[in-house]
């Protein structure tokens, strides 16, 4: 049996994937630093829980931002692979630097109001950003994933449970009303990043048409460590019979996904659907390395 060989990224999508997410983690930092944090308003997840840190010890919210986090990565290395954990320790690294470097700059708007909307409308941009590009921001969600093996919760419901612990607990730490601002740029973040990457779901199904089925069912049992199933198929033009590849992955595999499938066949048909629940058997993968 032969071995599937991984195929590094061309440098045009290295250099893509980097100015991609720095771009991103910059608007996050410019989100926090001029909107939110001075106004007393936090996020969900670990830049929620560094926000608040930040504000109860004086020290910066940078060194919070990529302390917490980086846990995280180390734990879910196998189950995220190597390329999204490097694009996310960039992502993250970036993000860092930036909130210190715009720390001393003042807010545009003490309006709590404003700053919720616009702080939360380029946070969201910039996270689906990142997220579009093979990263991520927020170690919370590389939790919820891995406790979906062992809970009976799905990846959302995990991440929903976390964050309205994180930003009830704003209400304790500033003001109940500054708990509530912090629920409205939650909510439009979250939104913008559903704009940004079309579609927030934790799970994706995903159907793949193309003569190279096989190749790349095997690519991605081997470098995403997902289950695959082959369904046999007919082309409506030409009567031919036709492999049909079927698997489920989460939002974070997307981009890795098409990455694999367009590496392997440039001309296969790729259709990726939204759910919102997976349920019979277990929603598992292999480690990959």
């Amino acid at each position: 049996m032969s071995t599937i060989q991984h195929h590094k990224l061309s440098r045009f999508e290295v250099l893509r994937r980097v100015l991609f997410i720095t771009l991103g983690a910059v608007l996050v930092s410019v989100g926090l630093e001029i909107f939110l944090v001075p106004n007393q308003i936090i996020d969900g997840g670990i830049v929620g829980i560094s926000i608040i840190s930040s504000y109860l010890s004086g020290v910066p919210l940078g060194l919070f931002l990529f302390i917490l986090n980086l846990p995280f990565l180390i734990i879910g290395y196998k189950q995220i692979g190597k390329t999204f954990a490097l694009s996310t320790l960039y992502g993250v690294t970036v993000m860092s630097i930036g909130t210190f470097l715009l720390h001393p700059v003042p807010p545009l708007t003490v309006e709590p109001f404003l700053a919720s909307i616009f702080g939360g409308v380029i946070l969201g941009i910039g996270v689906g950003m990142v997220i579009r590009f093979g990263g991520s921001l927020d170690g919370t969600e590389i939790v919820a994933i891995l406790l979906n093996k062992r809970l009976p919760f799905s990846v959302g419901e995990t991440v929903m449970f976390f964050n309205l612990f994180i930003l009830g607990s704003a209400g304790f730490v500033y003001t109940w009303d500054r708990a509530m601002y912090s629920l409205i740029a939650y909510y439009i973040a979250f939104k913008m990043i559903d704009l940004t990457i079309e579609g927030f779901d934790e799970s994706k199904a995903v159907w793949i048409i193309s003569d190279e089925a096989k190749e790349i069912g095997a690519a991605i049992m081997s470098r995403l460590g997902r289950g695959v199933t082959y369904l046999n198929g007919e082309g409506g033009f030409t009567g031919g019979s036709k492999k049909v590849i079927f698997c489920v992955i989460t939002r974070l595999e997307e981009a890795k996904m098409k990455s694999i499938v367009h590496e392997l066949d440039p001309v296969a048909f790729l259709a990726v659907g939204n759910i919102h629940d997976v349920k019979g058997g277990r929603f598992k993968k292999r480690d990959i390395h």
